[in-house]
């Protein structure tokens, strides 16, 4: 039989590798009905962010419109599925929250039964 989710937590990061994600996590959420919620993390500690002089407000900007268009872009094929659920921006603490386990707390707030990671070369997102 079909294992049967409610809520799926994909996380995105605009890469090839997230998009496919997407689609495996979209495909999911179709055949079992589940909610959807793709999360775009906004990762603060990249290399450019300790360069002396910098301003890190740059870099914000461009994570945050980057989100924008990959959330839009979800919600979009989101709506050619028929897959309900809304795409969320996130970020993650500068404190030094590791990606995974901000993904892992946010599935806990929504009761996400299953995530969807797409992997990728950026910093330390490991496979969970």
């Amino acid at each position: 039989g079909i294992v049967m989710y409610s809520n799926i937590l994909v996380a995105l990061d605009g890469s090839d590798t997230s998009s496919r994600a997407l689609d495996a996590a979209l495909n999911l959420a179709s055949e079992t009905g589940a909610r959807l919620t793709p999360v775009y993390v906004v990762d603060f500690l990249v290399p450019a962010y300790d360069t002396y002089g910098y301003d890190p407000s740059i870099l914000i900007d461009a994570f945050r419109e980057e989100g924008l268009r990959v959330t839009e872009d979800a919600a979009k094929r989101m709506k050619a599925r028929d897959v309900a659920g809304t795409p969320r921006i996130s970020n993650v603490a500068p404190a030094g929250e590791d990606v995974a386990q901000h993904i892992v707390g946010l599935a806990g707030e929504i009761n996400a039964d299953l995530i969807v990671m797409g992997t990728h070369g950026r910093r330390g997102f490991q496979r969970l």
